[in-house]
Parts: C-alpha cells; sequence; structure tokens
C-alpha cells in the first residue's frame, strides 16, 4: 500500500496538491512509441510527394516526434534517491506535460487530414483500369474520434494539467484546443491551408505556452512542498 502525503504543512497551511507518482518505465516505453509513430507517417507522407495537402500536416507529425525526444530527457531526469532535487522530483509530470500538450495534440491534430490525404493520393495508389471511386464519406472522420478520448483523459483528472491549474481554466483551455483542431481539419479540407497554418500555429503557441508554465508551476509546487513538509518519525529515525 503507498504511503499517503501529508495535507498541512509545518505552518498549518494546506500544501500544493501534486500529481501522483507515476511509473517511470510506462512513460519511458510511451517516449519511443511517441518518436517512432509520427516520424513514420511523416516519412510516409512525404514519399507521397503532395506537399500541397501535405505540408502543415507533415510539420505537426515532426513536432509531435521531436517533442517526445524533449519529454524522454525529462523522464529520464526523474529521481528520489540520493542527491534527488526539486527538479529532479519533477521529471516524470514535466514530461507527462510535453507528452500530452505537444506530442498528443499535434498528432491528434495531423492524423484525421492525413487519413483524408493519403486516401485520396493518385502517387500511393494509382487508379486500375475501370476502377470506380467509392466516396469515404462521414466515415472520413472516424480518425478524428481519438480526441475525446484524450478530452476525457484531461478533463477528468487523469492527466498532469489539471494538477497545474484551476478546473475552469483547464476546461477552458482543454475545449479551446479541440475548437483549433475541429478548425484546423475544416480549413484543410476546404483547401485553404493559409487558414490552417495559422489555426496550427495559434494551436501550438498556446500548448507551447500553457507547457512552460505547467513545468514552472510543478517546480514552484514541488519547492514549497519540499520546504513546508512536516518531518515523518520514520524519517527522522533514518
Amino acid at each position: 500500500m503507498s504511503k499517503e502525503r501529508a495535507t498541512i504543512g509545518t505552518d498549518g497551511v494546506a500544501l500544493p496538491i501534486l500529481p501522483p507518482d507515476r511509473d517511470v518505465r510506462v512513460w519511458a516505453k510511451l517516449v519511443r512509441v511517441m518518436f517512432y509513430t509520427p516520424g513514420f507517417l511523416a516519412l510516409l507522407m512525404l514519399k507521397a510527394g503532395e506537399p500541397t495537402g501535405f505540408g502543415i500536416t507533415i510539420e505537426l507529425l515532426m513536432l509531435s516526434s521531436a517533442a517526445a525526444v524533449v519529454a524522454g530527457l525529462f523522464v529520464g531526469s526523474q529521481s528520489i534517491g540520493g542527491g534527488a532535487d526539486h527538479a529532479s522530483r519533477i521529471g516524470i509530470w514535466s514530461g507527462s506535460l510535453v507528452m500530452e500538450l505537444l506530442c498528443a495534440i499535434p498528432f491528434l491534430c495531423a492524423v484525421p487530414p492525413m487519413f483524408h490525404q493519403l486516401a485520396n493520393s493518385t502517387l500511393l495508389h494509382a487508379k486500375a483500369v475501370g476502377a470506380v471511386d467509392t466516396a469515404l464519406g462521414i466515415s472520413e472522420i472516424l480518425p478524428a474520434v481519438a480526441i475525446l478520448p484524450f478530452m476525457i483523459y484531461q478533463l477528468a483528472g487523469f492527466g498532469t494539467l489539471y494538477y497545474v491549474v484551476p478546473k475552469v481554466v483547464n476546461w477552458t483551455l482543454n475545449f479551446l484546443i479541440l475548437a483549433l483542431v475541429v478548425g484546423s481539419y475544416i480549413a484543410n479540407r476546404k483547401n485553404d491551408f493559409d487558414l490552417e497554418k495559422t489555426i496550427v500555429g495559434v494551436l501550438v503557441a498556446i500548448t507551447s505556452l500553457t507547457m512552460f508554465y505547467g513545468i514552472l508551476k510543478l517546480k514552484r509546487m514541488q519547492i514549497d512542498f519540499d520546504n513546508r513538509c512536516p518531518i515523518k518519525k520514520d524519517d527522522k529515525e533514518k
């Protein structure tokens, strides 16, 4: 059974509510998945050779893949043993913020237009003689449904951002992100690539600033917790 954290500091004031402890092995494996998967898809789209529709989508996939490397640095810095400091204690939480905001969101934003573009690519699959085009119709938006469990992950308290910002801000940020993801997909389908770039630029700016604020906020919370956390009897004996 895991040890319960102290909730009241030595000064009688409530301690910051930090995210729960994470399994570093799980996050390390996720880093590998988020590095290879978007990178492979980006190379596949470059192979298709249709940059007009693929441009911003490839950029989102490469952002997702590159951010996974940075997330791995944070996860690898996690330590609670000898010599651990305030920064090393928030390594996994910081890495999870990078994964949530700069890996998962760009990836989810890129997948729906990528599916449409690959499904309609004339370079990846040439038309056979006498073949009849079959419209995919509403089924083309099925890959976009992946955004829904991500929203549940964020809003139901599974995500790290849930512990960093107030509930109202968390809901506002996530619904704004959802609106921008949907808006970028609509712009892509209308071949309005300038509008798509603008929307994606706003999306990346918001997620980047949120990540920057979140990591610094986590460190401030950890410093506050460590400075005011009461020392248990077992710790004194050690």
